[in-house]
């Protein structure tokens, strides 16, 4: 394992769906010695780390986003003991493991919801955000939940209202309560005292609400709204100024880097969905905050060449000191192979979304599947599992088809389980299998472990400056720079040739990633999907 504390900055995080990996049981669930099985695979690509998905205990309302017990396992993923082994397999490999954390709400199971609804007055009654009534009965304001409805569920044994920002069964902590902040940084504690490297956190800008319980404002009219907003979602016709992201937030997260300050070499990379992305990221991974955030700019359907300069350019001029990690495909949102490749080449296209994604300045996640280039699944009605595409459903299908088992062969069910499982294994995935393109050196598979293997020899890809060069048209164009090292980055993400002129003086080519171009007299030419990579003089 590396002794580098700072491993994580420009580090390669892969993320692992538990219930999707690899079922070692049979019961049609994935779970955690099915993961240890396949850590080779995902050592040979040449990440740093491993990121899990919720494995604890839960009902699973809403699949581990629900956590009843925050430390053990879930028994369909396994034990402790498990865990336990499965980390270690990761270490001996030099993998890093993260986990999730879900801390900002609990299962309406967990033993201190279940106490703190019993009545007003005991020990755990001011743990969750509990409000009375208006004098009509009605809700205590105009909050609403990102699944669909009030934000608010009548319990009547307290006669009042509890908070509940996705399910009503996801009752929101109160972090007001120095009790709870307590009680979420020993869980914390628990996992980093058995050998974890790290935290991803969900939602992190929703840990606190305004006391005040004031109404949220409405946002601005539908047709104004930014590309990729969800328009059938009622969550999005409020601006979210007093239920998410308030200033108390931020010496929590300072109490909680001090934390991870006690165990050298550990990270944290918060999720934050905020109408200010790159200033609330700024805000959160400096001044000893988060080590690390990212946010769902490049995460919704708007991919234009325009798109993806502003949202580099927007991150450089607003970050400053804070470090981004970047993301182009998660267990919540469809495929990046659909859905900005949908309408472009399904071998080459992934292909160069992954270039992108591993040359940009910050860390980033690379989702399983993603290594090879699997399109979103298309989920029958009858078969959703996701409550959130069963409330929407059909103009919003849900996170289902982003969610279906990884394809390890192309035999019944992937190679994933040898019973049917949770979600149905789409017939297309299966010529993408590992076992399939492992035979072809020109597969997906192997020249995304290629380029990964070579992006991490050039310290200007890992660690370098960004600058974005001006006026280079459908060609997305910036030059990474660290210490005695500049790399010029051309991509094409269009189906067309397209032509710059460079005036920068290229000393080499780099072609060890393999793409095709041509650079005469100063003049780029990329073909469709093509990427090139050449060290300035």
């Amino acid at each position: 394992m590396t002794l580098n504390s700072e491993w994580w900055k420009g580090g390669l995080i892969y993320q692992i769906y538990p219930r999707s990996y690899m079922d070692s049981n049979g019961d049609g669930i994935g779970d955690l010695p099915g993961i240890t099985a396949k850590l080779d695979h995902i050592a040979s690509l040449g990440v740093d780390a491993v990121w899990l998905s919720p494995f604890f205990t839960s009902p699973m309302k809403d699949f581990g986003y629900d956590v009843a017990d925050y430390c053990d396992v879930d028994p369909m993923f396994g034990t402790l003991e498990d865990f336990k082994i499965m980390l270690a397999r990761a270490h001996e490999l030099g993998l890093k493991v993260i986990i999730d954390q879900v801390i900002s709400h609990s299962s309406d199971q967990h033993p201190w919801f279940q106490e703190s609804r019993k009545d007003r007055t005991n020990p755990k009654a001011d743990w969750y955000v509990w409000a009375d009534p208006a004098p009509d009965g009605s809700l205590p304001n105009n909050w609403v939940s990102i699944f669909g409805g009030p934000a608010w569920q009548w319990d009547g044994r307290r006669r009042q209202y509890y908070l509940h920002n996705f399910l009503t069964e996801q009752p929101d902590l109160n972090f007001h309560n120095p009790e709870v902040r307590k009680a979420t940084l020993d869980a914390l504690r628990f996992w980093l005292d058995l050998g974890v490297d790290g935290f991803r956190l969900d939602v992190v800008n929703f840990y606190y609400h305004s006391k005040g319980l004031e109404s949220n404002p409405p946002s601005a009219p539908l047709d104004s709204r930014n590309p990729g907003v969800n328009a059938d979602n009622p969550y999005t016709y409020q601006i979210h100024q007093y239920d998410i992201s308030q200033p108390e937030n931020l010496a929590f997260l300072e109490e909680l880097r001090a934390l991870l300050d006690e165990y050298p070499g550990s990270t944290t990379v918060g999720e934050i969905g905020d109408a200010d992305p790159v200033g609330r990221m700024r805000e959160y991974t400096s001044n000893q905050r988060l080590h690390m955030a990212y946010s769902f700019d490049l995460l919704h359907a708007e991919h234009s060449t325009d798109h993806i300069r502003n949202v580099i350019a927007k991150m450089e001029a607003g970050i400053e000191d804070g470090w981004p990690c970047w993301a182009l495909s998660n267990h919540d949102v469809p495929r990046v192979a659909t859905r900005w490749g949908a309408e472009e080449d399904p071998q080459k296209y992934p292909l160069a979304a992954m270039a992108l994604l591993l040359t940009m300045r910050g860390s980033v996640c690379i989702y399983q599947g993603e290594e090879l280039g699997l399109p979103e699944a298309d989920v029958p009605y009858e078969r959703l599992q996701d409550p959130y595409g069963l409330n929407f459903w059909p103009e919003f299908k849900g996170r289902d088809g982003c969610r279906t088992p990884m394809v390890w062969s192309n035999q019944p069910q992937g190679g994933f389980s040898t019973t049917e499982p949770w979600l149905p294994v789409n017939e297309t995935h299966l010529a993408y299998a590992v076992s399939e393109q492992e035979k072809s050196a020109d597969s997906t598979l192997n020249r995304t472990r290629k380029l990964i293997q070579w992006r991490q020899q050039q310290p200007a890809l890992v660690k370098g400056d960004l600058e974005l060069l001006p006026d280079t048209g459908d060609i997305i164009t910036f030059v990474r720079t660290h210490e005695q090292q500049s790399i010029l980055v051309a991509i094409n993400l269009t189906g067309k040739a397209q032509e710059i002129e460079l005036t920068a003086p290229i000393k080499r080519v780099l072609e060890e990633p393999g793409f095709e171009s041509t650079l005469q007299d100063g003049r780029l030419t990329l073909p469709p999907y093509q990427v090139f990579f050449g060290e300035l003089a």
